[in-house]
């Protein structure tokens, strides 16, 4: 499989880490953990399907998906191409004025939150191109022409800083107190501005910073004690809740 990024043109860095171009020649399945932030996807060839326990439904072939509480399930058919989008902590708000947190847990069609009429000709522009940075280019002008002005959130920017420079371990309340605002609207801002409760997303940040210590001689009992979980059944039990499986099995594979 195929998974190359590429940095965005200067003008979408402040709202977007870096584009994809991923493709796979043959079928298969695959997990997705829990991000901190969007994705968008255009498909130019083959399809993607999200899979759960009953069925396998396909997603748009201009879709967005938005900050997840669990792994999703993806197959693609064989000889399946995409460009992926993702997008800053509160890079999507600065494209639409859909609430962010009405994204959760979805993953949609584009033209729920854009004009119908410009993903469309996104879309057949993409499956008319014949290379890679043609492609890129098709979408990074689709994105440049959505771009709307907004007044930076300093204080949610402030709360982000705080929850990865405590590796998602901080204590909500404790963000409250330094930024001397109380939870309720602060709580309405994160949800409307990231996606999700600031709690849930710093869960997220503390889930790759064990990801990280996954690949350390760290004993699962000192990983566990480091990134403040209470104990191993907590740790083991948020674990399979974002990955399906026990840290113990994770580890082994890796």
């Amino acid at each position: 499989m195929r998974f190359e990024k590429i940095t965005p043109i200067d003008k979408l860095q402040p709202y977007i880490k870096y584009l994809v171009i991923s493709e796979a020649q043959e079928e298969q399945q695959y997990k997705v953990f829990p991000s901190t932030a969007l994705v968008m996807g255009f498909q130019y060839k083959g399809k993607l399907l999200i899979c759960n326990a009953e069925d396998t439904n396909p997603l748009a072939t201009a879709g967005i998906t938005g900050l997840q509480n669990t792994f999703k399930v993806f197959k693609n058919t064989s000889n399946v191409g995409s460009i992926l989008v993702y997008f800053t902590e509160v890079g999507i708000s600065y494209f639409t004025d859909c609430p962010v947190n009405e994204l959760f847990n979805q993953s949609i069609a584009l033209d729920y939150l854009f004009d119908k009429n410009k993903v469309a000709e996104t879309e057949d522009r993409l499956a008319n191109a014949l290379t890679d940075a043609a492609r890129i280019k098709i979408v990074e002008k689709f994105l440049l022409n959505e771009i709307k002005e907004r007044k930076e959130d300093l204080l949610i920017i402030e709360a982000l800083k705080l929850i990865y420079a405590s590796k998602g371990t901080i204590k909500i309340q404790e963000i409250n107190e330094k930024l001397a605002i109380s939870q309720s609207p602060f709580e309405k801002r994160f949800r409307k501005l990231i996606g999700t409760s600031p709690k849930k997303f710093a869960s997220i940040v503390r889930f790759y910073a064990v990801l990280d210590d996954l690949n350390t001689p760290k004993t699962l009992t000192e990983i566990a004690y480091e990134n403040n979980f209470f104990d191993q059944a907590h740790f083991i039990k948020d674990f399979k809740v974002f990955t399906g499986e026990s840290p113990e099995h994770f580890k082994k594979k890796s």
